[in-house]
């Protein structure tokens, strides 16, 4: 008899039995205290749309083609103009060391071993240069509108300053979503301490020993700002109705392409009469998206988007779809659809949360492989030739004539400076 070796690493003796991410997602779960784990994993009142974004995926079959040649499979693309190992791009996500105290740090090492984009969120807890000096690969900026606008500037400024190669512009939260599970946890950022979370802290050893190790948890790229740093603890909810400005519109957009000379995506775009404005304004692409269900609750899916969206832009701008990735195959549908390209977060979080950096890297390697297998499966050897000729299940839904879009109405008051 043979006896397979014990792994001492605790780290990857939890990762030696993870095949999928559904299975980080159970080790995250019980890694985690509860909080932390719903602020990652919950959406929006009844989380119909959080289900709906992966299950819009499983409606898709394959048509598998045969005898053709898979010898060698590819699954590089360009997007934006640049290169990239796959059609993926790492999401952004705020607050992401609460999870583990690698935080961004290791999702931007990881993106750039996989030769991937990382975005980096307005709300991250390392700051634009921190993350830059981290990442030598290809690395966006999310920004969210604050109202004050001179720090929106500086920020983007920052961001050009640093190398960050494209500016993503999140435009579906003009008011926090309805997170009942944080509600619910009574989840504030940084945490509260009470006899629960204490107890909660005492349940999950390693998540605690690696927190209170760490240094304090921030807002890092507005630490001593009047608009709040994260040092007091606030409700996620009060913090954006109070700081981001709900009067954000189109006119917007022509001052964010007025200050940013790099490509700028829309992201949280959910129809396509808002994918035909944005082409009209001149954007370089749409991430369809509907925040992972954490805003509006039955949002449509994204993926559900793509085919309209790709007949009605696909030649004007590049289409990412975001929201529901959990396989490579996921990829490939979505790509094969019309999409350039998709965004994942929860994802990489789970992993982030079930086994740091090493989890991280888990997840690129199985959206990559999984990839590479479905495209030889399929009889597909290069991304440049997905089309719906290998995808079935899908409907178009119906689009909007060109005439019928009207701008934006009525017109904002003039920007602030």
């Amino acid at each position: 008899m043979r006896f397979r070796r014990f792994e001492l690493d605790p780290t990857k003796r939890r990762l030696s039995r993870v095949a999928n991410v559904e299975d980080l997602r159970a080790a995250a779960r019980r890694r985690l205290p509860r909080g932390v784990f719903d602020y990652i994993d919950g959406a929006a009142e009844d989380e119909i749309t959080l289900a709906a974004n992966s299950d819009a995926y499983r409606r898709i079959r394959f048509r598998p083609r045969v005898l053709r040649d898979v010898r060698e499979v590819d699954p590089a693309t360009t997007l934006l103009g640049r290169p990239v190992s796959l059609p993926l791009v790492i999401a952004p996500t705020g607050f992401t060391r609460i999870a583990h105290s690698a935080g961004e740090l290791a999702l931007a090492r990881v993106a750039a071993r996989a030769g991937v984009p990382y975005t980096l969120s307005t709300l991250s807890t390392r700051s634009i240069e921190e993350v830059a000096a981290a990442c030598p690969g290809s690395k966006w900026f999310q920004v969210y509108v604050w109202r004050d606008r001179g720090l929106v500037r500086e920020m983007v400024e920052r961001a050009a300053s640093a190398g960050y190669e494209a500016l993503v512009l999140t435009v579906d939260t003009p008011v926090l979503g309805n997170r009942q599970r944080d509600v619910r946890n009574g989840l504030t950022l940084p945490p509260k301490l009470d006899l629960w979370t204490i107890l909660d802290g005492v349940l999950h050893p390693g998540w605690t020993w690696d927190f209170v190790r760490a240094e304090p948890i921030r807002f890092a790229n507005v630490v001593g700002r009047s608009v709040g740093d994260g040092a007091d603890a606030v409700s996620l909810s009060d913090y954006i109705n109070t700081q981001f400005d709900p009067g954000l519109s189109w006119r917007d957009v022509e001052w964010f392409l007025s200050i940013w000379k790099g490509p700028l995506v829309l992201k949280g775009v959910q129809t396509v009469e808002d994918a035909k404005l944005a082409a009209q304004a001149g954007v370089a692409a749409v991430a369809l998206s509907n925040h992972g269900g954490r805003q509006l609750d039955s949002a449509p899916a994204p993926l559900d988007l793509v085919p309209a969206v790709a007949d009605a832009v696909g030649d004007r701008l590049e289409i990412i779809c975001d929201g529901g990735v959990r396989r490579g195959s996921d990829v490939v549908k979505a790509v094969a659809l019309g999409a350039r390209a998709c965004m994942a977060g929860r994802a990489f979080l789970y992993g982030l949360g079930a086994a740091g950096e090493l989890g991280v890297d888990h997840v690129c390697r199985f959206l990559a492989t999984g990839m590479r297998r479905t495209m030889a499966l399929i009889g597909c050897r290069a991304v440049g030739d997905l089309s719906r000729d290998y995808v079935e299940g899908w409907s178009r839904a119906d689009a909007v004539d060109e005439g019928d879009i009207q701008p934006d109405e009525p017109p904002p008051e003039p920007l602030r400076a």
